[in-house]
């Protein structure tokens, strides 16, 4: 009996069948006869009458597959011509129409995996195709991505193009440029119309007639060329020329002409034999749709396709089935190309369509993406074939920023305009800007609100772009093959290779600004499933409390290519560091890996190019010389193509089947980062995964899925590659407003103060101010669109939750010990330039000082920078340099500074402790900056934030460090004075360095003043080195500082210097006055070099001039003369006048006065046209030039006493070294002799004689007198 409603269940009498045994066979469907008519019906050749049913072979569905064969089977003639049509008559060349990427090709460029698209990446690169021709009439399209310079056509194989000469400029070749509107060939001329991104130009060349011409969406430019040389040898290829950022994709023929032209044809012919069985097929679905089964009547009847319904009938069913089984592989490279070129549709769409008030355009394409990747199949189509593979660009994730503000519609938006008013003056103290009038409070209120609905209208795109990243991030869509999570994870990965391998060496393959809009969403994706992660597994942890595990840096399962480690290179840690990998991670490295190390290693000479372009790396990394440039075929057209790329061998680990125990190890072998698993990223039962390896130091508990901790991992990658230097550079955009705002401020003073007499300077004045007004509505709305899509809050929050990953990443490695380093560098340098981003990059709309765990988060980044500065697992000589930058500037700001404080005592007094360490072998100069800035404020009129003769000059920035406020730290500085006294040879050898470097210091700033002096007084006209004053200018700011930490350690700690009863007092007080003696002589002589060169005030040299140094050596004086005790005041007042550069009118100098005063009298008032101190009463208080007045009096008393006490010395009794002190010490056992200040300045390095070379061993005192009288009693 019948089921109901069961559309596949049939009784015997509603298909007319029957058991008689008299009647006709059956087939258990229909009859046999029905059967073998229906399908001959349905499977019959279009091109061939039907035949007569006598005369054919009964048919059913056990032999239909052979039918089918024949059928479908096209003639050996068919498929020798589809299989030649390389050989075609009038073309050369594959049949496969492509661009020619191995040899046809001039500049830099940077073409797709399918050989059809192609973006300049040099001035004017050109390319041409694989085929040509020389007879008949041809055609191809190109899709112009963009509307620049691009000059596309034709040319011959032997036309020679360059950098500045592409197709259309040398003879045979002819080009159309639709962006000035012309036609080339050797000379141009005004041709066609203008193109714009979106259009397609056609490219038809009849070298029948030998004319060349042009279409632009289907409508005919006309001729453009004729006469075209023709003949033996001459063929044309299609060429493109393109300059830089601009871009095309061709259509040879390999899909259907979007304008075909009636005469012409494409140079790649379709498929003729999939096209004939394509077109069999059809019409045998239409026979189905026009042919229907009656059982019950034993017929076939005609009926109308569009009435034709799918009843359930078997007979139908599998008659469609073998149609479809047969059309399905027909069909699968035409829909996986439909999606192609739909996807790269959509994106030309998405990138090219114009930005209207409410982004419509932008909302309605990503909608269609969101419903395309929505479908599983289509979705791991697209990432393993499409996403990342051709799209490197991931379009889809930016949002354009308007070239236009019309173009945007932003003026009705934003109608009203604002811009913050900034003092750019400062002075003694930075006066804060006056409280704005109730008429700005309303204007900015209004610009406010305006922004607002900028960004809500902007946050729908983030939205929607935020879906599709999740979509591509779903783990659960594993059913018969692998999930979507995994083939994006090994998309992205080369993603990030492609771009990590042309850093530095050629544009970025991914623009910078993708790349930021791109991190941006990935953040939020990757949040979410991090924290539904959480929900459903109570152990894992939130995202705020995110970071990587330091197992994934050594156990090989992450590929970081060749990026640089913070011990080094990969390969040698793991030889150096295979002991600890062994105890502390159960990590055993394959013996064939470090063997094969050891002989790339030993095999130098002939090591391959990629272990080559290594090998300066390492050098680098241990610090030595600079990085080689990278081999020359690294320059490939093709270096985009993720096939071209060659990745560093990953250590990878084998999966273990069961728990491991104390005692054993994980064995580690080579594994590609494309022949990964699942299982090798998330782990199984026994197995890690990514984790494997684990320290001791680290929990057991899951943090959430190891594929999320990849992607994590990848982001901060991405932040590193381009990020930060793209926030760094929106920047411009506020600079740019402050800018102008400044010049229409002080043009509106201007027409304040201008007389109404004269009208024409007004009229200047009134035209100039509508410049700067427009220009500024213009720039205002243009930085409402960057602060939401660029510097918004919730931008602002991804990069600080970023920062904050990094801060736990490094603290979490750090415990590992040995395995620290094992890090690649990025995760420092993200730390380091997030934090410089946040504070200086996303003012003054937002403040850091809002987020959320501010302090502590500022905190536990100075932890970081104090400890890791001088980290000897830190072998990276860039990476330690960042450090001390960073250091420098943190401790430059007030909250950054507290931060330091904050960090406990220890670690405190251990990063003081590294910065009095020695200065030779480190980076000095730097220290020197963080010594200085702990003083900054407490020293000798060292209270300014700018040079007092640089406040009229150009306004810099003020956030710069060096133009903050004064903020010294007594702490810190009580740290020091400790760490002085601490022991016997602390504070000698810290200030021996300290001199020694200020004598090179301040001898090479003299030596090459008197160079730049000499060529300025040259009679030819001369140019001096900018570098040159550059490095001039730093060596006098370096000598300035060194005088600065002078005074810090004389304030501090005088009696390192003063208490003669240490052994090395007496020596530093001689050097240190020797080389304060020689710069006052030096800077304070009249008429004398150093006033010339302040004078020339040459670009570059700005921050020379007599009040930085004299300041800093006044101090020291001061400290010495005035501030210490008397017996310390006494014994630096003889040594200071002992010396024989001491010259007291260098001290008259800093009072402006040209001779010592006579005792008793009062001082002068000083000469208005000199030099003194008592000029700069904003910077010096009262009671400093009453300490130099009193030093002065000082010295000219005990200089008189001096003069007049002194005996005559016989040149005999003089140091043979010096010729400047008497004898005063013999050395033991050869007997030579010296002064004391040169034996024992001499014996700070090296311990031989300086006469007769025998080594020293003791240094005796020797006075004349006493040894001639005991040479007369012994006689």
């Amino acid at each position: 009996m019948a089921s109901k409603g069961a559309g596949m269940a049939f009784s015997r009498k509603s298909y007319g069948l029957t058991s008689d045994a008299e009647k006709s066979r059956v087939t258990g469907i229909v009859h046999e006869k029905l059967l073998d008519d229906y399908l001959h019906r349905i499977f019959s050749s279009t091109g061939r009458a039907p035949m007569a049913a006598t005369s054919r072979k009964l048919l059913n569905f056990q032999n239909l597959p052979e039918h089918l064969d024949q059928l479908l089977h096209v003639d050996e003639e068919a498929e020798e011509e589809e299989e030649s049509q390389g050989q075609v008559e009038g073309r050369l060349g594959p049949s496969t129409v492509v661009l020619d990427h191995t040899g046809g090709f001039e500049g830099l460029l940077l073409v797709d995996d399918d050989l059809l698209g192609v973006i300049g990446h040099s001035n004017f690169g050109t390319i041409r195709s694989t085929t040509c021709v020389y007879k008949g009439k041809w055609v191809y399209e190109v899709l112009i991505s963009s509307q620049g310079l691009m000059q596309i056509g034709w040319c011959t194989i032997n036309c020679r193009f360059n950098q500045e000469e592409g197709v259309g400029d040398t003879h045979n070749s002819y080009a159309y440029d639709g962006n000035r509107v012309r036609k080339w060939n050797v000379t141009t001329t005004n041709y066609g119309k203008a193109w714009a991104a979106g259009d397609i130009v056609s490219c038809l060349i009849d070298l029948d007639e030998g004319t060349l011409s042009f279409c632009l969406n289907g409508v005919s430019l006309g001729t453009a060329f004729e006469n075209l040389s023709r003949g033996l040898g001459m063929a044309y290829f299609p060429a493109i020329s393109l300059s830089f950022k601009e871009s095309v994709a061709f259509n040879f023929g390999s899909r259907p002409l979007r304008y075909p032209v009636v005469g012409y044809r494409p140079l790649q012919d379709p498929p003729s034999a999939d096209l004939v069985r394509a077109q069999e097929l059809l019409g045998c679905f239409q026979a189905v749709l026009s042919v229907e089964l009656d059982p019950v009547q034993g017929r076939l009847v005609e009926k109308e396709s569009s009435e034709w319904q799918l009843q359930g009938q078997p007979t139908v069913l599998l008659t469609l089935a073998h149609i479809f089984h047969r059309f399905a592989p027909l069909l699968d490279y035409e829909v996986q190309d439909c999606l192609k070129q739909l996807m790269m549709s959509l994106l030309r769409l998405y990138r090219f369509s114009p930005i209207v008030p409410d982004l419509a355009l932008q909302i309605r394409y990503l909608r269609l993406t969101i419903a395309i990747l929505s479908h599983e199949k289509s979705r791991k189509f697209l990432l393993s074939h499409v996403l990342f593979d051709v799209l490197r660009s991931v379009v889809f994730f930016y949002i354009k920023s308007p070239l236009r503000v019309e173009e945007a519609g932003l003026q009705e938006l934003i109608p009203t305009t604002w811009w913050p008013h900034r003092s750019s003056r400062e002075g003694k103290e930075s006066k804060e800007v006056k409280d704005e009038t109730s008429e700005e409070r309303l204007r900015r209120r209004a610009y406010e609100r305006g922004c607002q609905r900028l960004k809500k209208r902007i946050e729908v795109v983030e939205e929607l772009q935020v879906q599709i990243l999740k979509l591509l991030l779903n783990n659960q869509d594993d059913n018969g093959g692998e999930a979507s999570r995994y083939i994006f994870l090994t998309k992205f990965r080369k993603f990030l290779q492609e771009n990590a391998s042309s850093r530095g060496n050629m544009p970025m393959l991914c623009p910078p600004e993708y790349m930021v809009c791109f991190l941006h969403r990935l953040i939020s994706a990757l949040r979410y499933y991090w924290d539904e992660y959480k929900a459903s597994n109570p152990r894992a942890t939130f995202s705020e409390e995110a970071y990587i595990p330091p197992q994934v840096f050594y156990n090989g399962k992450v590929d970081y290519f060749d990026l640089q480690r913070l011990g080094g290179l990969l390969s040698h840690l793991r030889k150096t560091l295979k002991d600890d990998l062994a105890s502390k991670a159960n990590i055993l490295i394959d013996p064939l890996e470090l063997q094969a190390a050891t002989m790339d290693d030993l095999d130098e000479d002939e090591e391959p190019a990629p272990a080559a372009a290594q090998r300066p790396m390492q050098a680098l990394a241990m610090g030595g010389a600079l990085p080689l440039p990278r081999p020359s075929w690294l320059s490939s057209p093709t270096l985009g193509r993720a096939n071209r790329f060659l990745s560093t061998a990953a250590v990878s680990l084998m999966t273990p089947r069961r728990p491991l125990s104390t005692s054993e190890k994980v064995k580690v072998r080579t594994l590609s980062a494309e022949q990964r698993t699942r299982e090798d990223i998330e782990g199984s039962q026994w197995n890690e995964g990514l984790l494997v390896g684990r320290p001791p130091e680290e929990p057991e508990q899951p943090l959430t899925e190891n594929s999320l901790l990849e992607v994590l991992d990848g982001a901060i990658m991405m932040y590193n590659l381009s990020v930060h230097q793209q926030l760094g550079k929106m920047v411009g955009v506020s600079d740019d407003v402050n800018e102008y705002a400044m010049a229409l401020r002080d043009t509106e003073d201007k027409l304040r103060r201008c007389p109404k007499r004269r009208k024409d300077i007004l009229a200047e004045l009134t035209k100039s101010q509508k410049v700067f007004s427009e220009k500024l509505d213009h720039l205002s709305r243009r930085l409402a669109w960057v602060h939401a899509t660029v510097y918004s809050q919730e931008k602002m929050q991804d990069i600080y939750w970023l920062l904050r990953v990094c801060l736990r990443t490094i603290e979490h490695g750090d415990r590992t010990g040995p395995l620290f380093a094992f890090m690649p560098e990025f995760y420092l340098s993200v730390a380091i330039n997030s934090y410089s981003a946040l504070k200086n990059y996303f003012g003054p709309v937002h403040s850091m000082e809002e987020l959320p765990g501010y302090e502590e988060t500022l905190t536990r980044l100075a932890a970081i920078l104090a400890k890791h500065f001088a980290d000897t697992r830190i072998v990276g000589t860039d990476i330690r340099d960042s450090l001390m930058q960073a250091l420098a500037s943190y401790v430059c700001y007030p909250n950054s500074l507290r931060a330091v404080e904050r960090i406990p005592e220890e670690q405190r007094i251990a990063m003081v402790r590294s910065l009095l360490a020695p200065y030779e072998q480190r980076p000095w100069a730097q220290t020197n900056w963080i010594l200085v800035r702990l003083w900054r404020g407490c020293g000798f009129g060292y209270r300014y934030t700018r040079l007092p003769h640089l406040l009229k000059t150009k306004p810099e920035d003020a956030n710069l460090p060096s133009l903050q406020k004064p903020c010294p730290s007594t702490l810190l500085q009580q740290h020091m004075a400790d760490l002085l006294r601490e022991g016997p040879d602390v504070a000698p050898s810290f200030l021996n360095s300290v001199l020694n470097q200020l004598n090179w210091a301040f001898s090479e700033f003299i030596g090459m003043i008197q160079e730049i002096q000499q060529a300025a007084e040259r009679l030819e006209r001369n140019f001096v080195d900018s570098r040159q004053l550059k490095v001039c200018a730093t060596c006098f700011d370096l000598s300035v500082s060194l005088l600065r930490v002078l005074e810090m350690t004389i304030t501090l700690v005088p009696e390192i210097f003063l208490d003669w009863a240490q052994p090395t007092s007496e020596m530093l007080l001689r050097r240190l006055a020797q080389l304060l003696n020689q710069v006052l002589n030096r800077v304070t002589a009249e008429r004398n070099l150093f006033d010339r060169v302040v004078t020339l005030r040459l670009p570059g040299l700005e921050s020379v001039d007599h009040y930085p140094i004299l300041v800093a050596v006044t101090g020291i004086l001061v400290r010495l003369l005035v501030h210490g005790p008397a017996s310390g005041t006494e014994r630096a007042t003889s040594v200071l006048l002992a010396d024989p550069c001491f010259q007291l009118r260098s001290i008259c100098y800093l009072l402006g006065q040209p001779e010592p005063p006579t005792p008793g009298t009062a001082l002068p008032a000083p000469d208005q046209k000199r030099f003194s101190l008592q000029s700069y009463t904003d910077y010096i208080s009262v009671e400093e030039l009453a300490q130099v007045e009193q030093m002065l009096a000082h010295l000219t008393s005990a200089s008189a006493q001096a003069a007049a006490a002194s005996l005559p010395t016989s040149e005999e009794d003089l140091c043979p070294i010096c010729y400047a002190h008497p004898i005063s010490a013999v050395f033991q056992p050869c007997g030579h002799k010296s002064c004391k200040a040169c034996i024992n300045q001499h014996l700070m390095n090296n311990k031989d004689c300086f006469f007769c070379k025998a080594t020293i061993v003791s240094v005796e005192d020797w006075d004349k007198a006493a040894s001639a009288s005991a040479t007369s009693s012994a006689a």
